[in-house]
Parts: structure tokens; sequence; C-alpha cells
């Protein structure tokens, strides 16, 4: 740490994180002099603000003031610290999964609202890939007809043999990260071209997969347009249904994201209050996981 102060000369501190306490408030207390050279220094002060890294560990940013005596006019400075930031942690781990892939596809799975999309698209963007989803690209061979639409006018059998197409075309292709349709784990031949790439659950609990399409709305989910009650019990009902039927096929994946493992082990009571960039880093770790047990590769 810099400090400059006054018409003093710049200062080198190194703080070990034995050398404080965290107050509740978040404050820190130092339980000692900084450094005996520096005894000069009166006072330092600190506000932390806990940074939840996801790479299962816990650092702090914190802003720092000090003073010195004998001096005329104090002068502060403040200076706050970053040392790692999500970003940086998911542009690591990309850089050390994205040679061993050899441009296979990344096909991600899931119930409806497990947060495909979301996480596609950042791991499209980390490993430098492109992202597509088996949705549109169906909506987009009918014409531009939405799912629901297409349930509607043709039927679920319609629109499950127009996934297939697409996915057998997506299986020819590399470089690419596609989220799938909720359902498209129940016909065997959907996995024997998901199998030509690498296939990764997104593992959610049913409470919180409710919530999320509660909070958003059931008019885009065709399967659930003929349950009762509110958008919760709805939601909630329905899923513990295909919970039932589709919970064997999730399985056939090469890797799994547990948001109920992944929110313990960060420390976290609810897995909404995990962000996309945890459950991303969490879906590059198995990855490689996955990698290392197939190809006999190790980056540690």
């Amino acid at each position: 740490m810099e400090a400059n102060l006054g018409h003093l000369q710049y200062l080198s501190i190194r703080i070990d994180s034995g050398m404080f306490v965290t107050k509740p408030s978040g404050s820190v207390r130092f339980l000692q002099p900084i450094s005996d050279q520096h005894k000069p220094l009166p006072l330092v002060s600190a506000f932390q603000q806990p940074l939840r890294l996801p790479n299962r560990c816990r650092t702090v940013s914190f802003g720092a003031s000090c003073y010195r005596e004998n001096i005329s006019g104090l002068t502060l400075e403040t200076e706050n610290f970053h040392p790692f930031d999500e970003d940086l942690l998911l542009k690591n781990k990309s850089h050390e999964v994205q040679p061993h892939l050899n441009g296979r596809c990344i096909y991600l799975v899931g119930m409806m609202g497990s947060g495909k999309t979301t996480i596609g698209k950042i791991l499209a963007k980390e490993l430098s890939y492109t992202f597509s989803d088996s949705d549109t690209l169906v909506e987009q061979e009918v014409g531009g007809t939405s799912v629901a639409e297409i349930f509607k006018l043709h039927g679920e059998g319609f629109f499950r043999d127009k996934e297939t197409e697409v996915l057998r075309k997506l299986s020819l292709m590399h470089g690419f990260v596609i989220s799938t349709g909720g359902g498209i784990v129940v016909r065997p031949i959907n996995w024997k071209y998901m199998q030509k790439g690498i296939s990764i659950w997104l593992d959610v609990p049913l409470e919180a997969l409710a919530k999320r399409i509660a909070a958003v709305g059931t008019d885009s989910r065709p399967l659930l347009h003929h349950e009762s009650g509110n958008a919760y019990t709805k939601a909630f009902r329905r899923l513990s249904i295909l919970q039932e039927e589709r919970g064997d096929a999730y399985t056939n994946a090469n890797a799994k994201v547990c948001l109920g493992s992944l929110a313990a082990k960060l420390g976290l009571s609810d897995v909404c209050n995990l962000t996309p960039a945890d459950i991303a880093l969490e879906a590059l770790v198995q990855i490689q996981t996955f990698l290392e047990q197939e190809d006999g590769y190790s980056t540690s």
C-alpha cells in the first residue's frame, strides 16, 4: 500500500490478515502496529468490503487512511484495493480450459428457468465461442413462430422433431455454446448428437426454479399453460412432474453444476444469491474435471 501524506515520502506497508479483526459493521481494527519502522504512524483506520470469490476463497477490498504526528495541516488520501475480481477469475480459468476443448461444442441442459441462456452467453464470451439457443433456432425453422405458438399450432411432437433436427445440425459445428430446451434430454437420439461435444447439467432446486419462472411470468412456457393456481404454485407443480420424468435423463450429462452444493461451498444460504459468474466459473471447473478424466491432462 502506498500512502502519500502531505509532504511526507511514500510509504510501502504490507498488511497481513492476522493483524486485524473485522467488526460487525464492516470496519477493521488493527491488532498491532503495522511495522516497527513505521511507528510514527499512530493511526491507521480502514473499512472493508467483503469480496466473495467463485474460486471458493474470500478476501477483502479496503480503503485505508493514516497520518504522522508533527505535520501541519493533515493531508489524507484513501486508496481502494481490489486484489481479485470475478472477470479475471473467469478469464484465467477459461484460458486453462479452452486449449483442451479442441473446438468441441458445449451443450447446457437443465430444467426451464435454470439459467442456461445466461450462463451460456458468459461461457461463450470467455471461451471465444459462439452462443446459440436451440429454441431460437427451432423458431427460425418455423418462420419465426414462438415456441409457445408452435406447441399450440402443431403440438409437442412436431416441436421435438424440429428440435432434434436443429441439434443434428449443431452437432456438426465447432466452437459453439448451446443452450438447449428443457425437454431435449428425453430423446436418446439427442444425446447421441450432444455426446459429440460436452454436455453440462445445470441442476437447480425446484423452489428456486419456480421463483424465477413466477417472477417473469409463465406465458412463454407452453408446458405450464394448463396448470391452475398462482404463478409460483403452477410452476412448482409442473416442474415437480417434469423432474420426475426427466431427472434420470439429465444424469447422462458429462458434467454437472449443482447450485445447491455450490451455494453451500460459498457459504450462501440461498442459491438465489449465487451470481451468474459464480455458476459460469463452476461450469468451467466441472468441464476441466471432465477433460482431465477423459484425456488425462492436468493444469495443476
